[in-house]
């Protein structure tokens, strides 16, 4: 049993993109009607791909790893990484960019981060929270972004190009361009420049 396990599981490595494991996983995502995924992207079978009412996009080289979920309306581009149990939602229609996930060229996302577009409406306390709808507010990764694990990422942010973001940070407020910003909530705490 794990002979097989690590023949279908063959670690991050270029060699890896090209193995049974990534095939299926682009298989499987693909069987979406609104899934792009360029040529040379690697999807992990282990990874969740579902564009619910909206549209997902993964650039070409991008690598989608096991137990990741990427939902809505969201675009990835080129060579960039979603690690292992990241959740990406995005909200509203293919066209309709209020509740849109972009995310830029060679941004790495490490493990367990979290980016939702949007937050409940509560403002009626006659009514449950779960019955008021989701305000979107996309969410914007500039290229060449390195963010670290554990790290939430509120609606309506957009994080510069060539900007880092510390593991276990909490983002909810834009961070400049090359930037290196950490805490919660995350603060610039230096410039690479």
């Amino acid at each position: 049993m794990s002979f097989l396990v690590n023949m279908l599981c063959r670690g991050n490595s270029q060699a890896a993109k090209k193995g049974f494991s990534y095939w299926l996983g682009r298989r499987l995502a693909s069987c979406h009607k609104h899934v792009k995924i360029a040529p040379g992207a690697a999807i992990s079978p282990g990874a969740l791909i579902c564009p619910r009412s909206g549209a997902i996009e993964i650039g070409p080289d991008s690598m989608i790893c096991s137990g990741a979920t990427i939902q809505g309306n969201v675009k990835i581009g080129r060579d960039s990484s979603v690690q292992n149990y990241a959740i990406i939602v995005g909200y509203g229609e293919p066209d309709d960019a209020s509740g849109l996930v972009s995310i830029g060229n060679g941004v790495r996302i490490a493990a367990h981060c979290m980016l939702v577009a949007g937050n409940h409406r509560f403002e009626d306390t006659a009514k449950p929270i779960h019955e008021q709808g989701v305000e979107p507010k996309p969410i914007t990764i500039e290229d060449d972004v390195w963010i670290g694990g554990n790290v939430n990422i509120m609606a309506g942010v957009t994080i510069g190009h060539g900007s880092v973001i510390g593991a276990g940070s909490v983002v909810t407020k834009d961070i400049p361009p090359m930037s290196v910003a950490v805490g919660t909530p995350a603060k610039v705490i230096k410039t690479r420049t």
